[in-house]
């Protein structure tokens, strides 16, 4: 079987394309962050006061090493980490008042590239493919 025939290997080269393309934007708009820092910045967004361990299920990253990726966004003044008052070996995440702002001018920029990464689609084969991909990653009650 031809490595284009191999679906493990065509999304490794997807994975290659678009982590490119997010960076390539991004930089270009003055931002300093991978992929992996922007959805925790979302996911942080959208669940205020949630632990690490929590950032990195809701992102499908691993429990091990998210905590490097906490740091870095930390470092960067874009969140705040204060211990859990329920439990004090948790930390709770939420966005410092830069972290919002940073992520309200990443946002568009972030939802234009998606189109620059599957640009040879079109309209129908860019909403198949998004739906087929949540069929896989999520499960079929996603779509």
């Amino acid at each position: 079987m031809a490595l284009t025939e191999m679906p493990g290997h065509l999304i490794r080269r997807l994975h290659q394309h678009a982590t490119l393309v997010f960076m390539e934007k991004t930089q270009a708009a003055g931002f300093d962050l991978t992929p992996v820092q922007f959805a925790a910045l979302q996911a942080i967004d959208q669940q205020p006061h949630a632990d690490q361990a929590s950032i990195a299920q809701i992102i499908g990253y691993d429990r091990a090493t998210i905590g490097g990726v906490i740091n870095r966004l930390e470092k960067k003044k874009w969140i705040r980490r204060v211990v859990c008052s329920s439990d004090r070996r948790a930390r709770e995440l939420t966005l410092s008042t830069q972290g919002k702002r940073t992520l309200s001018a990443l946002e568009p920029i972030v939802q234009a590239l998606q189109h620059e990464i599957l640009k040879p689609l079109n309209a129908s084969d860019y909403a198949r493919f998004v739906e087929l991909s949540k069929k896989v990653v999520i499960g079929p009650a996603s779509i």
